[in-house]
């Protein structure tokens, strides 16, 4: 597993920060099309590229944690990987008591290498999956409640 962690330097802040109404314009563009391959070509590089929109998506999702100087970390593994309980936990961004507690309770599979507990990165990615989906399906259900009881939002 290889993880590449950056700090984001006050140039490379201003510099995101002066490309943000384009970002913002084109991400807007790229989210509606129905297409899943994006043509990119760079000033003086020859020509375009066609990349996945996933890629861009990522891409977009760095230069906006650039632009509000937050610290990023792009983590390549294959998803079959094991990681430890304490990798699991500063993934997932919670404790590794709390993450040993989800273990025992069976909401992430796990085994055993003699006493210490191994976690497949496939299965802490599936269990972040659902997580978000559980989140944004409640606060969908909030806001909708507020509209219906007109609580101003």
């Amino acid at each position: 597993m290889e993880t590449i962690l950056e700090k984001t330097s006050k140039r490379d802040q201003k510099i995101v920060k002066a490309l943000e109404p384009k970002v913002t314009e084109i991400l807007g563009q790229i989210s509606s099309s129905g297409s899943d391959i994006v043509s990119m070509s760079f000033t003086g590089y020859g020509d375009g590229i066609e990349i996945p929109k996933s890629a861009v998506m990522l891409f977009f999702a760095i230069l906006e944690r650039m632009g509000s100087n937050g610290s990023f970390a792009v983590l390549f593994s294959g998803n079959d990987e094991e990681i430890s309980t304490q990798q699991a936990a500063e993934i997932l961004g919670v404790s590794r008591p709390f993450l040993v507690n989800l273990l025992e309770k069976g909401e992430i599979p796990f085994h055993k290498v003699g006493s210490h507990r191994r976690v497949k990165m496939e299965d802490l990615i599936k269990y972040e999956k659902k997580l978000k989906k559980a989140r944004r399906e409640s606060l969908d259900f909030l806001a909708d409640q507020a509209q219906k009881l007109k609580m101003g939002y």
